[in-house]
């Protein structure tokens, strides 16, 4: 009996996609929910699980194939039906196989098919590989089943690899550090007498070669690489692929393109030159710590945001007295009822929806010479972590009631303290806002989070004189900063619209009354 295995749904609006990686071969077992190959459209990389277990019969679409949906990718039949239909492989494929057979242990080779291979799960929408930080299991150890054996950090979140059997942890493929891809094969489980050769298996190891660079020929590049090599101005010769057969890929022309713009600024800037020598008693008082992926991640992607977009910051203050005196009056019967604390999130993210419909363009974002508008709110909120920032979304927030906000900003920001946010959670934000008055900041300039082109900053509530009516009197004041790009948003939107935060906050009244 075969099994077809297709072309999943692609997303809104894509028809088609290329076979980017087959990480099975004709005639490999598969198991159910094992990953066999990757396809890549112009926005998102799809992963395609196995329907059924079984072997892999014959691969229909090779690598650099383009196929639509619900097309026909490959055939998984019984033990005993498979590999009467193969295809021809690639020679590099050939070669890299036969070279892969050669270094296999030998006690792979004698197990019968006993060992499990421990796979890098799906890691979420448009994240390709992650790094192993952690095993808490070494060669020779007994694993039960589900039982922890290493932990994933990727971009933004961390992801814990349990056991898919009972076994001894016979070989570890991806030594801590080491960058592993969706799919990629982590370790083996098998018998316990596998354990000891394992360990001398892995010590003689050769490491991986290269991927070959790109020979033109009939390799087809990504259709992602190449609308990003259209818009970047660049060929595909100016480009170093890394995918199978010297393909390349999106992050390749990415690579490229700031390769080629930052190659100028390195030979003037002082910030490149190699770290000033340090005493040696300095020295050994200096703690030298990597980079985790997240805070990589912080660093690259603020940075990306100073050097794209035009930040500029527009300031002004309010009064928080009317939002302080609403609060106080009814915060325990709304609590009561809810079953959520009042706090003044709710009331910052209600006076920047109702800004946003005013001023469209603070809710937009650009895309090549287009500018898109969003007539919906998907609010970002940063939170501060122990592993770094992150920025949920409350999607659809101007539909939301006060205590709708507040329950989904509690619910958010105790997922993200505990590291269980989903990349899904921290995608599609239209707007931001960050509360550096948690901190006891009272003035900042916040950096806008791509592709957004809007960013509100809340600060410290501080008591001060305030001349009111002619009179010098004692207010709690808050000053609020707007950080916006200045390509898609003019001044005058940008001060309407705190202008417009400024007076909701001083009147909640105005929210009520839609004013």
């Amino acid at each position: 009996m075969t099994t077809e295995v297709r072309v999943p749904t692609l997303g809104e609006s894509v028809t088609e996609a290329t076979v980017a990686t087959w990480f099975k071969k004709p005639g490999d077992d598969v198991a159910v929910d094992e990953m066999l190959c990757e396809l890549e459209t112009d926005k998102v990389t799809v992963e395609v699980p196995s329907p059924v277990a079984g072997k892999l019969a014959d691969i229909v679409a090779n690598e650099g194939d383009t196929v639509g949906v619900d097309a026909l990718l490959a055939n998984i039949a019984e033990s005993g039906e498979a590999g009467a239909t193969q295809v021809e492989e690639r020679p590099s494929e050939a070669k890299a196989e036969k070279k892969a057979e050669a270094d296999k242990p030998a006690k792979d080779k004698d197990d019968g098919g006993k060992s499990v291979d421990v796979m890098v799960p799906t890691l979420g929408e448009s994240v390709s590989e992650a790094t192993v930080s952690t095993w808490f299991k070494k060669v020779g150890d007994t694993v039960a089943q589900d039982e922890m054996l290493c932990e994933l950090e990727t971009d933004k979140v961390s992801v814990e690899v349990p056991a898919p059997s009972a076994g001894t942890l016979s070989e570890i493929l991806a030594e801590e550090g080491s960058t592993v891809e969706a799919g990629g094969k982590l370790a083996v489980i098998g018998g316990s007498s596998g354990a000891s050769t394992s360990a001398s298996a892995q010590e003689t190891k050769p490491a991986p070669a290269a991927q070959p660079a790109s020979t033109g020929g009939d390799v087809e590049d990504a259709p992602s690489a190449k609308k990003a090599m259209a818009e970047a101005g660049i060929s595909a010769d100016q480009v170093q692929g890394t995918g199978r057969d010297g393909r390349i890929m999106k992050d390749d022309v990415a690579k490229a393109v700031a390769a080629a713009s930052s190659a100028p600024a390195q030979t003037s800037a002082p910030a490149s030159a190699p770290r000033a020598p340090v005493s040696a008693d300095d020295a050994s008082r200096e703690e030298r710590v990597k980079m985790t992926r997240l805070r990589q991640t912080i660093a690259r992607r603020l940075k990306d945001a100073q050097n794209t977009a035009a930040i500029l910051t527009t300031y002004n203050e309010a009064d928080m007295t009317g939002v302080m005196e609403l609060r106080n009056e009814y915060k325990d019967q709304f609590e009561k009822k809810h079953g959520v604390r009042l706090g003044f999130m709710s009331f910052f993210t209600k006076a920047c929806c109702h800004a946003l419909k005013e001023v469209p363009e603070v809710n937009a974002e650009i895309d090549g010479t287009d500018i898109v508008y969003k007539n919906f709110v998907h609010m970002g909120v940063a939170a501060g972590t122990p592993q770094g920032l992150v920025v949920p979304v409350i999607r659809d927030a101007d539909q939301m009631s006060f205590a709708e906000i507040e329950k989904a900003i509690a619910e958010k920001g105790r997922r993200a303290r505990d590291g269980k946010l989903s990349m899904a959670e921290m995608q599609g934000g239209t707007f931001t806002i960050s509360n550096g008055g948690v901190y006891g900041s009272l003035m900042s300039s916040p950096i806008l989070n791509p592709p957004q082109s809007g960013i509100l900053g809340m600060h410290k509530i501080q008591d001060r004189a305030m001349v009111i009516g002619g009179e010098i009197v004692i207010r709690p004041m808050m000053y609020l900063a707007l950080s916006y790009d200045h390509r898609v948003v003019d001044g005058k939107g940008a001060v309407t619209f705190l202008v417009r935060v400024k007076e909701a906050l001083e009147d909640p009244r105005r929210l009520l009354m839609d004013l």
